[in-house]
């Protein structure tokens, strides 16, 4: 979509253009399912929160299916320090006891959850919140963590806590949900075969979620563009050759894997496309799925 200057007030015809380009995308996407994680930036700046709810509403309002995955390390961090306990992590993974899965499930599956469900309820939407454990929608094993996997010391077995990932998904209890109208807010925190409760990545959970869904898309909001080459310039689009090559030049490193791999598990598993991108951006989720261009990176089959 053309950028109008910003001194520029659009037009009719601007505005009537605008429309008539998202014209054929809500009528190819009506009726599907859109699983979103929501992160970074766009959950702590007031005017993107605002933005993002307002982008859900209007994309269900058209007649797609949203579904919101959140995530919510900052504000943990924030709520440990309250309380005077020190965050460690290891190979990115917050270990996890007791006391801060405690610390965890309150401000994901409380505070985030009803935060974000009452930013689309007021925007005019009907958004409900979940914890993967209700229903026990999320099935959850511990993760196993090894020094050698850390710092390449001998394989001894790091305890990490109360850090899961996904074993299975039931999502009956979503699709009552969209049955009723609602847009699911899930909080990614799963249940274990022996009752334990789990804390698990956001980004895995909507990609386990997307596919157990066969949904349409499969958006990632993060910090950044989407993918940059060794230039720093975004690529809009990747298939798995690519992605398998910029891996291997070093182009695609650190916090940019687990979000490479989650959209690619989900296209294998019938995901149409998953989309890395920048929840910096105003309206970015509408941006994405309704201009020609969009605001990130592709990744498709």
């Amino acid at each position: 979509m053309n950028k109008l200057p910003s001194h520029t007030e659009p037009n009719q015809s601007d505005i009537a253009n605008i429309l008539i380009e998202a014209l054929p995308y809500i009528q190819r996407f009506h009726g599907t399912t859109v699983v979103i994680k929501y992160g970074g930036n766009a959950m702590v700046d007031d005017a993107l929160k605002t933005s993002f709810a307002r982008d859900v509403v209007m994309m269900k309002l058209v007649g797609i299916n949203p579904i919101v995955v959140h995530g919510g390390g900052p504000q943990i961090s924030k709520a440990l320090d309250q309380i005077g306990k020190s965050s460690e992590f290891l190979n990115g993974l917050r270990v996890t006891d007791k006391e801060t899965m405690d610390v965890v499930e309150m401000v994901l599956g409380g505070l985030i959850n009803k935060e974000i469900v009452g930013l689309i309820n007021s925007q005019g939407g009907k958004a409900a919140g979940l914890s993967g454990k209700d229903g026990e929608m999320i099935r959850a094993e511990k993760i196993t963590v090894t020094k050698a996997a850390i710092n390449d010391q001998p394989s001894e077995i790091v305890d990490m806590g109360h850090v899961g990932k996904v074993a299975s998904i039931d999502a009956s209890v979503v699709e009552a949900m969209q049955k009723q109208g609602f847009i699911p807010v899930i909080a990614p925190i799963g249940v274990g075969q022996d009752g334990i409760t789990y804390n698990i990545n956001a980004d895995t959970v909507a990609g386990a979620l997307a596919s157990v869904l066969q949904a349409e898309k499969l958006v990632l909001m993060t910090n950044t563009p989407g993918v940059l080459d060794s230039n720093g310039e975004l690529l809009t689009g990747l298939n798995a050759g690519e992605i398998a090559q910029l891996i291997e030049d070093k182009v695609i490193v650190s916090g940019m894997l687990p979000k490479i791999d989650c959209g690619q598990y989900a296209v294998k598993a019938g995901v149409k496309s998953a989309h890395i991108i920048d929840g910096r951006v105003d309206h970015a989720l509408l941006l994405e799925i309704f201009t020609d261009t969009g605001v990130g990176t592709l990744i498709s089959a």
